[in-house]
């Protein structure tokens, strides 16, 4: 057997999310069935995070094993002529060791969160951006950001169908950067709750918009309170961004 990591693209619209689900389609499942096609074998992709129904990778990393004797790029390339038509890519493919794990080695992750700040429809980046047609404030947005950098309780920002063991997260880095009427909200962590990042941004829009101070982002936060949630951003502007990993 050998161990090939991936870098997937994908755009999330058509599909459930990136793990298998019993009710729709996803990304997971895509490639595994094309991995089938290529190898006739019932392989297992593994990932270094899971996305909503909607979530959008630039760079999500991911690995299966192989039996049947291929080369990376020999692999990648039937892999992406499988998936066609579907919005999925193999972007990058190499053989790795035997106990390089996708989720498991990953010592970090990163999102972005992409919002247009215009009164006019979105056309080409519908489904791909979330649209706020009030102006923001992305100085006030970042800066308030800031109170939520370190290790704390999130509950607030946690959905109430998380998995994880514990609500307490490290958050590395968020940063609100405007280019035109674009902003971005890029964020890493060594791990995320559930819609943590989606929570997140919807509530640093409400200080954008002027309806949230920093005190009011700092006292959702302290409040460890899912009700004290201001607002869930949709899933269309987020994107898995990249995941690091040792060496």
């Amino acid at each position: 057997m050998t161990r090939y990591a991936l870098t997937v693209e994908f755009d999330g619209r058509p599909f459930m999310g990136w793990q298998r689900q019993a009710h729709g389609p996803s990304v997971q499942q895509a490639i595994e069935e094309a991995a089938h096609a290529v190898t006739g074998e019932t392989v297992v992709v593994h990932a270094a995070g899971r996305t909503d129904a909607g979530v959008h990778a630039t760079a999500m990393r991911a690995h299966l094993d192989v039996a049947k004797p291929l080369t990376a790029f020999r692999l990648g390339e039937a892999l992406n002529a499988r998936l066609r038509p579907a919005p999925v890519a193999i972007i990058a493919c190499e053989a790795v060791a035997d106990d390089w794990h996708a989720r498991f080695s990953c010592l970090g992750r990163a999102y972005t969160y992409r919002i247009v700040n215009r009164r006019a429809p979105l056309t080409l980046e519908r489904g791909l951006a979330w649209q706020v047609t009030q102006p923001l404030d992305a100085a006030a947005m970042h800066a308030a950001a800031q109170r939520l950098v370190g290790q704390h309780d999130f509950t607030t920002f946690r959905s109430a169908h998380c998995q994880s063991a514990s609500p307490v997260k490290s958050l590395d880095s968020i940063a609100v950067i405007r280019d035109g009427d674009r902003l971005a909200v890029d964020v890493a962590a060594r791990s995320f709750l559930h819609h943590q990042v989606r929570s997140i941004v919807g509530c640093l829009a409400l200080v954008g918009l002027g309806r949230w101070s920093a005190d009011d982002l700092e006292g959702a936060l302290r409040a460890a309170d899912r009700a004290r949630l201001g607002l869930n951003a949709p899933p269309d502007g987020l994107y898995f961004v990249s995941a690091r990993y040792p060496g």
